[in-house]
């Protein structure tokens, strides 16, 4: 079968690494036996022998500095102890005398106020000790006296005191039998001011807890131990004991106040976590791990316990056993071969998390490797699953292990939700996970899951996107169709209806429900579910579904409400058809309110249905309509003109006539079609319309016949439009002469029609009236017209001798031109090429501008039409042929005088018609310099070529 969801970390292996705890043993050979060693900020110190010390830097551990101290009695090192900043060293004897080296000092102090002590432990001061100074510090002696204490180098010389400032007794620790040695001390601060002091005997662990005074600090301890001065601190106490105990601390990198701790006594190790909001202790989650049957106290007791963050390592004589402290298990142990001897300390350095073991010749040291590597998986086993996560989130394949048990948890637990969230982010079989959900009849789990899965699958995934998508969906109809018919149940069912309106809405699933809209508008439709089917196509902006379904439920305002919102002009053009016919009023308001994005054109055929069977009342709103489109949005398109004139011509002729006039004369400016026009108009019988309509076309005498049906006066202002034919004026006014007098039989309206029209005389209206009319009628009007004659005579007689007299001018003005002439100075130039103007024939013009007849013929021929060149062209060639001389030398005298005579006179009529072309006017200041302004002053064509010249 093939798995739509395939897990990704099936076959997995999870990492083969390197030891949590790495041993290295150090390139070291002691000149004399090791009795001790301390480290503490990367700054190790061993005592070798009796009487030498050795530092060394783990920086620059090929520099080695060594130390004698200078005994010479027996006197031993009985401990060493060096505090936080690996500054401050103490060295304690076993003949109670205690010694000090500064790390800036090569020299060893004796420390005189602590003679007379064995010191088995001291509590360094991490919050005011330097590099020069410890402050104030806590010792414990093998006596069970705890002494505050301080010590200090000054400045400018090696010692120029004491370098301890005092050593004072606070307190002394008992158990039941007496005082007993103080193994251990720690000093740590909370918060608020308070401190914790930490101190432990064979058997018991005590606790001090109190303030100090801000500012005070530097005073010491004193006063936190005076405060159990009549009573015992709390602590805690077992009942075995190897004769000593030791305990240790975690800090982490980043916090200055340790965070666990674990106590190695008689019975085993106590190990907890330390909780500093605590009043009175600060010890917290405490556990006992009691030693194993292999370590035997008599024979074998640990040594030595360092902790880390997972782990305690104890030292026994011959190896090295680490624990696990979430658990309890030994998860290491290292043996120590023979040859080595003994182990005789453990002890880790704090700053750099390194842990060193020492024989009394060889030096070890262990680097903590990835300590948390398998922390995630014992969290997992206690059922800790947040903190399983957290140690494994870089690591997918455990981080998958996890879950899958979390989830598994979860569901044995019947914890369902908690389960399919967790199963959601595994790489488990979907199929197998949906499944048990199923058999289990978790189906609110199953969508948990479902969900879950689907917010985390990636963009590329689109089948597996599908696939869920589809089947929430069926699943949230499902819940929801039981739910609704249950009142007890409303809440939950409103709950979830949210929830399946969001998960629709939801963007990251947007695509893929756009792309798969028919099959859930089939699943909502299977459900019965119209409400989300509305829900879902506006959510798919599937505005046409959603005005579908309200039209189908009679919900019109509704349907109108979405239109409008949503404002999609192909909606509107498809169901304005139905909408007005139930809401008229609104639709066009609706129509009104979208302006120039509705076609109105497309919206005619809703009109002209709703228009056919309405009312005049609801044909009003389609008025309204098309006059807003004309009006307001100046729409030019004929199919909305003519529809308004069609409803206008059904309704409104008065309106009707307004419109036609308010669209003016203009044929080319009117938008209606005037034949269109026309015929609706006659076919209402609207003749005021149809006359103006006639005049538009120009169409006068069908305007003045049909005028004349109606007004008379109408006809008249027909009559005079055609202003510039003044016969159809005249034909026209005689039909209207014609009709008052035949219809009318009115001779003073006939009479009147003279006097508006100037072309009508009495003689063209005279044959319109009857036989039996008298002259008396007309007697005015025949005067007027030969008094009119008599004028016009006389105008005539005028014109005729003012044409006289103007031919008799013209004539004197020729004779005179014959007779002008123009004087010539000797050095004058031709105004074209600018040489003497007498060398050869030319030019006078009376503008004073001279030319050659070579130059003038030069700049005028290329400006003439092409026929004058052709022409002159030609009466170049025939003044040539004249100009030849004979090829006879022996014709007789008198045919060749003839023969000249009559080539002289054919040679000067053809100068005079050369003259005629090329000199009929100035080339400078004639009408051929004008026509020639907008010409180049070079050829176009000879641009290329001029240009080049010019390089």
């Amino acid at each position: 079968s093939v798995h739509v969801f395939s897990p990704g970390y099936v076959n997995a292996r999870l990492e083969k690494e390197t030891p949590i705890f790495n041993k290295q043993r150090i390139d070291f050979a002691p000149p004399e036996k090791i009795n001790s060693l301390v480290v503490s900020s990367n700054q190790l110190c061993m005592s070798l022998g009796k009487d030498t010390l050795l530092r060394i830097d783990l920086g620059k551990p090929d520099e080695p500095n060594q130390v004698e101290l200078g005994r010479k009695d027996e006197a031993k090192v009985y401990k060493m102890f060096l505090d936080h900043t690996g500054s401050h060293l103490l060295i304690a004897l076993n003949t109670g005398e205690c010694l000090y080296l500064n790390r800036s000092v090569q020299k060893v102090r004796a420390l005189s106020r602590w003679k007379g002590h064995l010191i088995e432990s001291v509590g360094w001061n991490k919050f005011l000790g330097s590099e020069t100074n410890t402050g104030p510090i806590l010792v414990g002696t093998a006596q069970g006296q705890i002494y505050e204490a301080e010590i200090s180098v000054s400045e400018g010389s090696l010692f120029s005191t004491n370098p301890d400032q005092y050593f004072r007794q606070v307190y002394t620790l008992e158990e039941e039998s007496g005082p007993a040695p103080v193994c251990c001390l720690e000093i740590e601060r909370g918060i608020e001011g308070k401190f914790f002091i930490i101190a432990t005997t064979r058997k018991r662990l005590f606790q001090f807890v109190g303030k100090v005074p801000e500012g005070t600090e530097q005073q010491g301890f004193s006063s936190i131990f005076a405060m159990h001065a009549d009573h015992l601190p709390s602590f805690r106490e077992f009942p075995a004991n190897f004769g000593f105990s030791e305990i240790a601390f975690y800090t982490p990198k980043l916090r200055s106040n340790p965070r666990s701790f674990a106590w190695m006594m008689g019975n085993g190790v106590l190990y907890g976590t330390l909780d500093y909001s605590r009043p009175d202790s600060i010890l917290s989650d405490e556990r006992v791990w009691v030693y194993p049957s292999d370590i035997d106290i008599t024979v074998n007791k640990p040594i030595s316990i360092v902790l880390t963050q997972f782990h305690f390592l104890l030292l026994l004589p011959d190896r090295v056993k680490a624990v696990c402290t979430l658990n309890g298990q030994v998860v290491f142990q290292d043996l120590f071969l023979e040859k080595f001897g003994l182990l005789t300390r453990m002890i880790k350095d704090p700053t750099v998390q390194q842990i060193w073991i020492h024989t009394e010749k060889v030096v070890f040291r262990y680097h903590v490797q990835r300590e948390s590597r398998d922390v995630w998986k014992m969290y997992m086993n206690m059922n800790k699953f947040d903190l399983a996560k957290e140690y494994c989130k870089d690591r997918p394949e455990c981080l998958d292990i996890v879950l899958a048990k979390e989830a598994e948890h979860c569901f044995q637990n019947k914890r369902y939700l908690d389960s399919a969230k967790c199963y959601a982010l595994t790489q488990n079989y979907f199929e197998e996970i949906a499944l048990k959900f199923i058999e289990a009849k978790q189906e609110e789990a199953l969508m948990e899951f479902l969900i879950k899965k689907l917010s985390n699958l990636k963009p590329s995934e689109k089948t597996q996107t599908t696939l869920l998508t589809t089947w929430l969906t069926e699943l949230y109809l499902n819940w929801l169709g039981i739910l609704e018919g249950d009142p007890s149940q409303r809440n939950l069912y409103l709950d979830i209806r949210e929830k399946f309106r969001t998960f629709l809405s939801s963007p990251k699933n947007k695509d893929c429900l756009f792309n798969n809209r028919a099959s859930i508008y089939e699943l909502l439709a299977s459900h019965g579910d119209t409400e989300h089917m509305v829900y879902f196509a506006v959510i798919m902006q599937d505005y046409e579904r959603v005005v579908a379904h309200h039209c189908q439920h009679d919900e019109y305002d509704e349907a109108l409400n979405v239109l409008s919102r949503h404002r999609d002009e192909k909606l509107f053009y498809k169901f304005s058809p139905v909408l007005i016919q139930h809401i008229p009023k609104k639709v066009v308001d609706a129509w009104i309110s979208m302006g120039s994005r509705l076609d109105a054109r497309n919206l005619i055929p809703a009109l002209v249905n709703y228009s056919q069977s309405a009312s005049t009342q609801q044909i009003n709103e389609a008025i309204r309509y098309m006059e807003f489109c004309v009006y307001q949005l100046e729409e030019t398109q004929q199919a909305i003109h003519n529809y308004l004139l069609s409803l206008y011509a059904l309704c409104r002729p008065d309106s009707l006539l307004s419109y036609l006039e308010q669209a003016g004369t203009n044929p080319n400016r009117i938008h209606y079609d005037l034949k269109y026009a026309l015929r609706l108009c006659a076919e209402h019988g609207h003749h005021h319309a149809c006359v103006h309509i006639y005049k538009v076309m120009e169409l006068y005498e069908e305007a003045v016949d049909l005028a004349l049906q109606v007004d008379v006066d109408l006809a008249k202002s027909c009559a005079d439009l055609p202003e510039d034919d003044e016969e159809l004026r005249k034909k026209l006014w005689l039909k209207i002469a014609r009709h008052v007098v035949q219809e009318e039989k009115d001779v003073k309206k006939a009479m009147a029609c003279l006097s508006s029209c100037a072309l009508l005389k009495i003689e063209d209206v005279l044959p319109f009236f009857p036989d039996f009319v008298t002259i008396d009628h007309f007697k005015e009007a025949i005067c007027n017209s030969l008094e009119d004659y008599n004028k016009h005579i006389e105008e005539l007689k005028r014109e005729m001798e003012e044409a006289t007299q103007s031919a008799k001018r013209i004539r004197e003005d020729i004779q005179e031109m014959r007779n002008k002439y123009g004087s010539v100075e000797p050095q004058e130039k031709c105004a074209a090429c600018d040489f003497p103007l007498l060398n050869r024939p030319f030019y006078l013009f009376l503008c004073g501008h001279m030319f050659h007849y070579d130059c003038l013929l030069q700049a005028v021929f290329p400006n003439l039409p092409a026929y004058k060149q052709a022409k002159l062209e030609d009466l170049q060639k025939k003044l040539a042929a004249t100009s030849q001389p004979s090829k006879s030398h022996h014709r007789p005298k008198d045919a060749d005088t003839i023969s000249l005579g009559k080539g002289q006179q054919s040679r000067e009529q053809i100068k005079a018609d050369i003259d005629d072309i090329v000199a009929a006017e100035c080339v400078y200041c004639g009408e051929l310099m004008i026509r020639s302004i907008d010409k180049p002053f070079i050829d176009p064509q000879k641009y290329e070529e001029e240009m080049q010249s010019w390089l």
